[in-house]
């Protein structure tokens, strides 16, 4: 290809121009663009050819050249904002305002974190204070401090998962309740909420789980205390005219122990399939401190003493909302979610 002549070059610039101020869309800009401005473009190919032109042609032609090439980028510009324009103006033109707006999805939040807000509530308006502690536990705190040596049968009761011979997936948070212990001397009013893991899954169990477990430790507590605050709570989480009753029970870390039964919300005492015809519903565990705890934490048995309790936070939410399948608060099922 021979190279071009000034008069050649205005003649291209000048094509170049009247077609892109003739370009209708997106499409026909860039041909042009690459037919003039390209890798081979009729412009670009000129300046690269200034080497075969005679020398006292060069500076004339380049400078030309260029400016051409500016002029034409500068247009090439403002074609691409008259379409980009003009796209916008036929999208607006085509809109019905009269339709009605697209409504954003509200979050929600999930039903075991609203039954622990209101466990939680209701607890820190009775006076007591939230704890908090590892989720991987040694087997000193897991068992040990809590009354469950190595070679008691208690810990058949609970599937652990372990992770060393010495440490643990916590299996309940009672050992918050003794981290607690330790730091500070009575009185001690805490309430321990969180995540906790024993291997057990159906219908009834998961794997990972969430407990809400208490302590008051202090002179002259009694069994009547423990009545009182459990009640209080039984009252204001499934209403003031639920019956309520205290069974006997063991845990090794409470003497005497008792389980807390609700009358069944399902069928209000009467008896059906939820409640195995009895008409009542456990909800929790609970007892005094045995003596043998205070003895891990130095608190002496002869001046204090103490309750404690422990409940399943989604046991609390499936009778708080009639939820008959715990997995359903772990599947992350958006219709299931929305629901509260």
């Amino acid at each position: 290809m021979s190279p071009l002549t000034l008069e050649e070059l205005h003649q291209n610039a000048r094509q170049a121009l009247d077609d892109m101020a003739a370009a209708s869309s997106k499409e026909a800009l860039e041909q042009i663009r690459v037919r003039f401005l390209g890798r081979k473009g009729l412009i670009t190919q000129a300046l690269r050819s200034l080497g075969s032109l005679p020398a006292e042609v060069r500076p004339q032609f380049g400078q030309e050249a260029n400016r051409l090439k500016k002029l034409l980028e500068v247009h090439l510009e403002e074609a691409q904002d008259r379409l980009k324009k003009a796209a916008l103006a036929a999208e607006a033109a085509s809109l019905d305002v009269t339709l009605p707006g697209r409504r954003l999805d509200q979050g929600r939040l999930h039903p075991i974190t609203r039954i622990t807000r209101e466990i939680c509530d209701i607890f820190i308006r009775m006076g007591f204070q939230i704890a908090e502690g590892p989720e991987i536990e040694t087997d000193y705190y897991n068992f040990e401090a809590l009354n469950i040596p190595k070679d008691h049968p208690a810990r058949d009761m609970q599937d652990t998962f372990y992770i060393s011979d010495n440490v643990v997936l916590r299996t309940h948070t009672s050992p918050i309740q003794v981290r607690v212990m330790e730091q500070q001397q009575p009185p001690v009013r805490v309430i321990a909420p969180g995540k906790t893991f024993r291997r057990d899954s159906d219908l009834t169990h998961t794997p990972m789980f969430h407990q809400v477990e208490g302590l008051l430790v202090d002179q002259g507590v009694s069994f009547a205390d423990l009545k009182g605050v459990l009640t209080l709570f039984v009252q204001e989480m499934f209403g003031s005219d639920v019956s309520l009753r205290f069974r006997p029970s063991f845990f090794p870390f409470t003497e005497p122990s008792a389980e807390v039964d609700i009358q069944c919300v399902i069928c209000g005492g009467s008896g059906c399939r939820v409640c195995s015809q009895t008409g009542w519903l456990e909800i929790l565990g609970s007892g005094m401190v045995d003596p043998a705890v205070f003895g891990f934490v130095n608190y002496d048995p002869e001046v204090y003493t103490g309750f404690a309790f422990g409940m399943g936070i989604e046991r609390i939410a499936m009778l708080k909302y009639g939820i008959n399948d715990l997995r359903l608060f772990f599947e992350n099922d958006l219709r299931f979610l929305r629901q509260f």
